[in-house]
C-alpha cells in the first residue's frame, strides 16, 4: 500500500509550535466554542449558528457600510460602487441561510423554544445600526437596548449622523446644482419621500449618460434594497412555517409584525418614480 499524500515534499509548512496558524489568524478557538445549547434538542445547534452566523456577516455588512458612506461623501464613487454591490451579495448569503433554518420542524423548534426566554432578533443592535445607517431610523426601537449602555451610545450616535441616503442626497443635490429643504433630512425618523427628491433623481433617470455616477448610485442602492426586501420576506415565511402565529419570544406579534416590516420603503422615491418614467 502506497504512503498518503505528503504535502511537505512540495514546501507546505507542517509544523506551527512557532508561527501563526489558521486556527490562531481567525481566532476560530472561541468562535467556535460558543455555541452553548441550553437543553438536549438537536436542532438547537442549528438555531443558535443561524443567527450567530448572520451576526458575523452583519458585522461586515456594517463594515462596508460604514466604508461606503465615507467614500461617497468623499465623491469616491467607484469604490463607494464596489463596497454597495457586497453588501448587496452579503444580504444575498443572509438569505439563502433561511434555506437551512427552514428544515427544522414546528415540533423541533418547540423542543427548545422555552430557553431562549425573551429573547429575540428584533433586539439585534447589529442589524438596527444596519437599518439607522440606511435611513430606516425609529427612536422607538432604542429601548430593547438601554440595559447596554455602550450599544445604546452607538446607535444613539448613528442618530446624530447622516444616513447613506442622505449622503447620496447630498451628492445628488450637488450633481444637480440644486439643494433640498431641511426636512428631507430626517436624522431619527425613517426617511420619507420628498416630490423634490423624486424629481430629481427622475432628472438623472431621464438623462443617464449626463448623470452616470449618479443613475449607477441609484441602481446600487435599488438592488440592495431589493437583496434587503428579499431577505426580510424570507424571513416571514420561515418564521410562519415554522411558528404560525403565534407570538414572538421577545413579545412582538411574530409573524404580523414582520409583514408589517416588508412595508418599509428605504429609499422610497427611487422606487416611486418607476411609475412615472
Amino acid at each position: 500500500m502506497s504512503a498518503g499524500y505528503d504535502p511537505s515534499g512540495e514546501g507546505a509548512r507542517m509544523s506551527f509550535k512557532e508561527d501563526m496558524s489558521y486556527i490562531d489568524y481567525l481566532s476560530l478557538d472561541p468562535i467556535l466554542g460558543s455555541q452553548k445549547r441550553l437543553s438536549d434538542a438537536h436542532d438547537e445547534m442549528l438555531f443558535i449558528i443561524q443567527h450567530q452566523t448572520s451576526e458575523l456577516w452583519m458585522r461586515l455588512a456594517l463594515y462596508e457600510l460604514a466604508a461606503a458612506r465615507e467614500n461617497l461623501a468623499a465623491g469616491h464613487f467607484a469604490p463607494t460602487f464596489k463596497m454597495l454591490t457586497r453588501v448587496a451579495r452579503i444580504w444575498e448569503q443572509l438569505n439563502s441561510a433561511w434555506d437551512v433554518l427552514r428544515t427544522m420542524t414546528p415540533s423541533e423548534y418547540t423542543a427548545f423554544r422555552d430557553q431562549l426566554g425573551a429573547s429575540s432578533g428584533f433586539q439585534s443592535h447589529q442589524y438596527r445600526l444596519i437599518e439607522f445607517i440606511l435611513g430606516n431610523r425609529n427612536r422607538a426601537m432604542m429601548k430593547v437596548h438601554e440595559h447596554r449602555p455602550e450599544l445604546h451610545a452607538m446607535l444613539e450616535q448613528e442618530l446624530r449622523t447622516k444616513s447613506l441616503y442622505h449622503v447620496a442626497l447630498d451628492k445628488l443635490a450637488e450633481g444637480l446644482g440644486t439643494g433640498f429643504g431641511p426636512e428631507v433630512y430626517r436624522m431619527d425618523q425613517p426617511h420619507a419621500a420628498d416630490p423634490a427628491v423624486m424629481e430629481a433623481w427622475a432628472e438623472v433617470y431621464r438623462h443617464p449618460q449626463t448623470h452616470w455616477p449618479l443613475y449607477e448610485l441609484a441602481e446600487k442602492l435599488v438592488d440592495l434594497e431589493d437583496y434587503f426586501r428579499r431577505w426580510r420576506f424570507n424571513h416571514v415565511t420561515t418564521v410562519e412555517r415554522i411558528i404560525g402565529f403565534k407570538r414572538g419570544t421577545g413579545g412582538t406579534s411574530g409573524v404580523m409584525y414582520l409583514r408589517r416590516m416588508l412595508e418599509v420603503e428605504l429609499f422610497p422615491e427611487l422606487w416611486k418614480l418607476r411609475g412615472e418614467l
